[in-house]
């Protein structure tokens, strides 16, 4: 007996000391005409980024990664992948050319490359959007199903492919067929310009109709039902929605039943960036409402550092102020040098399409507006090297009010305590120098106007 505690004790001990084995999963690669600095490797509840070497390889190792798809992402570019856990998988691609140059090698080739494929398969066989949703109901939903059974004939003959890969592939391609259904009567009306067109009551699928988005296995695997789960969530908020900013944490309410996590997050993140306003009244609120809707640190912190700079803009603050800004019709302008009036502040920028699309609004509201107590300043975030640009545009569209550029364009510091990361901007100011709103409307908005009469400028 005393021989076999010992024996039990020994053979327990030694137990207790092995290491348990941990199962790699390596990626790699090498990408000619790299357009960035590193992959993004996204998926199973991982994200993971993976710098890229001078000579265009790159290559990582998961300890933790689970068989499933994931995505990779390379700049703007995205493509779906399939990995294998305790597997290497390496791919070679022409960043000139993502999806039609992938080659993949290593455990998981047959089902990668047949990813690469299809991917290149509905782009051909879609065609141009606009012509797609041009058809009508029946020719759309029969080009669906073409697609539809050609990437499941490709599936179906693969060689010797993982069992788990083909089975959740086969619900992959149901979800890409109910995909673009679901946009069809919003792309089609804006195709055709029939703001009125209405699909009929039976072209959803009654699957489609009654889907619920509950299914995490899914949701980690499907693209398509990322985009529908996420869809699902903002469509019904958008369309109840007035104005984004007086936007309240009740219009949000749908956001606290959501089931699957990694959609809560995603809703959360997007809908924070639009909905944190300086000009809103109910920021400090939204701010409460989207910190405690998200467990994840990151997140949070992005969300309370966004917060800490906009309620410094709210309305009644005292404003960023600019300093010596070089005027186009002589000399340097400062904000201090306005005040006593109202400052209505433009930041805008010559390569800047939708600033441009402005112009002929704001001469519009200039004009309207001209001899009243309120300066009109367009600020030009221009870089230095285009500095001639800025003031030939001024002269050849005959630009009116005050018209000035930063001095050192997006890192001015005005630029950033406004907080400013897409133009263009709009901003108010009293003549104490204080905050009206920080997010003024367009001048192609009748709200500014509205605004402007009701401070009785």
């Amino acid at each position: 007996m005393k021989k076999l505690i010992i024996a039990f004790f020994a053979f327990t001990l030694f137990a207790c000391n092995q290491e348990p084995k941990i199962e790699y999963t390596v990626f790699s690669g090498k990408i000619e005409n790299a357009t960035a600095d590193k992959v993004l490797l996204e998926g199973q509840g991982m994200k993971k980024e993976i710098a890229i070497r001078p000579d265009g390889t790159f290559v990582d190792s998961m300890e933790t990664a689970t068989s499933g798809f994931y995505t990779f992402s390379l700049g703007r570019n995205k493509a779906d992948m399939y990995l294998k856990k305790g597997t290497d998988l390496s791919v070679v691609l022409d960043a000139k050319d993502f999806s039609a140059s992938m080659k993949y090698a290593g455990a998981g080739t047959v089902e990668n490359n047949y990813l690469t494929a299809k991917r290149i398969n509905i782009s051909k066989m879609q065609g141009n959007y606009r012509n797609l949703f041009t058809l009508d109901e029946a020719a759309f939903k029969a080009k669906l199903e073409e697609i539809k059974l050609s990437n499941e004939a490709a599936l179906g003959a693969l060689e010797n492919p993982d069992a788990t890969f083909v089975k959740t592939e086969m619900e992959n391609l149901k979800y890409d067929y109910f995909a673009p259904m679901t946009d069809y009567e919003g792309m089609r009306a804006r195709v055709t310009k029939d703001e009125n067109f209405k699909a009929s009551e039976d072209f959803l699928p009654a699957e489609l109709k009654n889907i619920q988005y509950d299914n995490i296995e899914i949701y980690n695997a499907s693209d398509s039902y990322r985009n529908m789960a996420f869809g699902s969530i903002l469509t019904p908020i958008f369309e109840g929605l007035d104005d984004f900013s007086s936007m309240t944490p009740a219009e949000l309410s749908s956001i606290e039943a959501i089931k699957i996590p990694e959609l809560k997050e995603q809703v959360v993140s997007y809908l924070a960036k639009m909905a944190l306003s300086p000009s809103n009244p109910n920021l400090t609120e939204l701010f409460n409402f989207f910190k405690s809707n998200t467990t994840d640190e990151t997140l949070i912190a992005d969300i309370t550092a966004n917060y800490d700079q906009l309620k410094d803009l709210m309305k009644g603050k005292p404003s960023p102020t600019f300093t010596d800004y070089e005027n186009h019709a002589g000399g340097t302008t400062s904000l201090a040098d306005l005040k006593g009036k109202y400052v209505y502040i433009d930041v805008w920028a010559t390569w800047c399409g939708p600033c441009k699309r402005e112009i002929p609004a704001l001469k519009k509201v200039e004009k309207e507006f001209h001899n009243k107590n309120i300066a009109f300043v367009s600020t030009s975030i221009d870089v230095a090297t285009a500095h001639d640009k800025w003031a030939d545009m001024v002269k050849k569209e005959d630009l009116s009010g005050i018209q000035l550029i930063a001095d050192k364009d997006w890192k001015s510091q005005f630029v950033e305590d406004y907080g400013i990361k897409g133009i263009p901007r709009f901003i108010l100011v009293d003549p104490e120098g204080n905050i009206v709103t920080a997010d003024a409307p367009r001048p192609s908005n009748p709200k500014l106007v509205e605004l402007f009469k009701s401070l009785k400028i």
